[in-house]
């Protein structure tokens, strides 16, 4: 799937039949085999994304693929084993491909492959937003926002496994109470509406759970601001996304009388970090992999689409309101 200008990704993407290249000495022969639609992946189509790749370009950023074939100089791959981006731009919109070895790591293939297409971007967002920023311990609480999100629910899911409250906020909906069921079979343990931030019921959440230490906003404006109302003082709140399209508005006191710390994250940037430091990539997946081979950390929720049917699933990515993340079967 391929676009050559910028614009709104179902007017500009295209699919069109491309010529294989040659196999280089140090590249692999990769065969797609599924691939979601990611917010980032429209934004970059439209031209506002931070990075953005050279044009003409194939979409995607994420996606899991089976290796076929690889050069002579490959050593950590072989045909039969399953690869997903090691980074951002890789085009994963695509029946095959030839890539750097670089460009891909190896991902066990004994897990489901909805689980493979969605690890690189929300689950490793997710790990590092509950690892990095406050040593959480069994029985703390975190507070966010949009928790059906992909990053979310992966939220939910490892703070569960780990012994850690998860306080969700959902915008209000039309099938309210469908989400709220689904997010509490991940493993929340309370879904609540922005407006429900704003009452003095929120008092009795906290009687059985401590204050959050850790609030994680995807959103931005009012959301932002009430949940900040909710953590415990000296508590950090990290930014890595902003649906609503607006500042994050912190009232004074928070900084002085309670010392709040506001941090940002942007999973591609931690990958640039580190990428001479395979440790800690390495010990992140192989922590989601067992979680996902465990049963306590599975794909969000899905919605199936053939390559050819693109444009109805690009549109469908676009759309308030859903729950469901469009991935693409190579």
């Amino acid at each position: 799937l391929l676009y050559e200008r910028h614009g709104e990704a179902a007017d500009v993407v295209q699919l069109k039949d491309l010529e294989v290249p040659k196999l280089g000495d140090c590249d692999v022969h990769v065969k797609m085999l599924a691939a979601p639609i990611n917010p980032a992946d429209i934004n970059m189509i439209q031209g506002t994304y931070p990075l953005l790749s050279p044009l003409p370009a194939v979409g995607g950023n994420e996606g899991v693929g089976e290796v076929l074939e690889v050069g002579r100089r490959v050593k950590a791959l072989k045909p039969g084993d399953w690869v997903i981006p090691a980074d951002t731009g890789l085009g994963t919109w695509r029946t095959q491909g030839v890539f750097p070895e670089e460009m891909l790591l190896k991902v066990p293939s004994d897990i489901p492959v909805l689980c493979a297409a969605t690890l690189s971007v929300n689950p490793c967002t997710a790990f590092r937003l509950l690892a990095d920023f406050e040593s959480l311990v069994p029985g703390d609480s975190v507070i966010q926002n949009a928790a059906n999100s992909g990053v979310g629910q992966a939220v939910i899911q490892i703070a569960r496994a780990s012994g850690i409250k998860t306080i969700n906020v959902v915008r209000d909906r039309p099938d309210l109470t469908k989400l709220v069921e689904r997010l509490m079979a991940l493993g929340a343990d309370y879904v609540i509406t922005e407006e429900m931030l704003r009452k003095p019921e929120m008092k009795d959440i906290f009687k059985s759970i401590p204050r959050p230490r850790l609030a994680l906003n995807c959103v931005g404006g009012k959301s932002t601001t009430e949940m900040l109302r909710h953590l415990q003082p000296k508590g950090t709140m990290v930014t890595y996304g902003g649906m609503a399209k607006q500042p994050v508005t912190v009232p004074v006191s928070a900084f002085i009388f309670r010392d709040m710390q506001l941090r940002g994250f942007w999973m591609t940037q931690w990958r640039k970090d580190h990428a001479q430091d395979q440790e800690s990539v390495a010990a992140m997946m192989d922590a989601l992999c067992q979680l996902i081979r465990s049963g306590q950390l599975t794909a969000p929720a899905c919605t199936e689409v053939p390559l050819q049917d693109y444009r109805a699933a690009l549109e469908a990515s676009m759309k308030p309101f859903v729950s469901s993340k469009q991935i693409l079967l190579l």
